[in-house]
């Protein structure tokens, strides 16, 4: 059967067409808050590693209306690593939960340190904790560098995350570190957040090659993911690991 060719420059231009137009679905404003201001809409991107969720992810972040974190519940991953997924599944929702609500103080339990904004993972990666009010690096509306911002808002307080996440409208989260959705079920009940939740899957193909390519920098997760109790595992030739990634996207959808 003849199957037409389409050039890799269409298929970019049709996945970024696909991108703004979710952009531009999930900033719409949502209900009214019986006070008659604007409620403040969260927004989870769930997905998995090497899936291309921190490109979506920037997508979010760069936005002016959005306060954005690239997956803070590696901070629990990383403090109790000697758990497996599913023993952690309640404390990283718990964490997303007190995040979406700007509460920065459920940090403490991983961040007993916490003094700067460089304290968080991949910190700079948000426009939003290098613009005011927790940094001047960039103007509020500007698009954002992390080369730029790192050297330049390194040393801020970290409490100024909280007082930025508090003047946004919209709250944008991307996390890995999700393998049900049942276990998400009272955020999704919760009166207290707006939550809409955009599920996003790559090819497991091109996954497979990307996590070949990064295997050291998912060595802990792994073990995680299989639940080794601390073990680190970079080398995974049963896709033991890549398995349980495709599991727990079924599980999601």
């Amino acid at each position: 059967m003849w199957l037409p060719r389409v050039s890799s420059t269409a298929v970019t231009a049709l996945l970024l067409a696909q991108t703004f137009l979710l952009l531009f679905l999930v900033s719409r404003p949502g209900p009214s808050s019986p006070a008659g201001g604007e409620e403040r809409v969260h927004v989870l991107v769930l997905s998995s590693w090497r899936s291309g969720s921190s490109f979506v992810g920037q997508l979010f972040s760069q936005h002016p209306d959005v306060f954005y974190l690239m997956e803070p519940a590696w901070h629990v991953w990383t403090t109790l690593s000697q758990g497996s997924a599913a023993t952690l599944h309640m404390a990283v929702r718990d964490l997303v939960r007190s995040v979406f609500l700007c509460d920065m103080d459920v940090f403490d339990a991983y961040l007993p340190w916490r003094r700067n904004l460089s304290d968080l993972f991949q910190w700079a990666v948000s426009r939003a904790l290098c613009s005011p009010p927790a940094c001047s690096a960039f103007a509020r509306g500007a698009i954002s560098s992390e080369a730029v911002c790192k050297p330049l808002c390194t040393r801020q307080p970290f409490s100024l995350a909280q007082e930025a996440c508090r003047s946004y409208s919209h709250v944008v989260l991307k996390e890995v570190r999700f393998f049900n959705l049942q276990v998400l079920y009272p955020l999704l009940s919760d009166p207290a957040l707006n939550l809409r939740i955009v599920h996003l899957v790559r090819d497991p193909r091109a996954v497979l090659r990307s996590r070949e390519q990064t295997a050291k920098a998912l060595a802990r997760d792994n073990g995680i993911v299989l639940g080794t109790n601390g073990t680190w595992v970079e080398a995974d030739p049963g896709l033991r690991v890549v398995r349980e990634v495709c599991r727990s996207h079924v599980r999601i959808a």
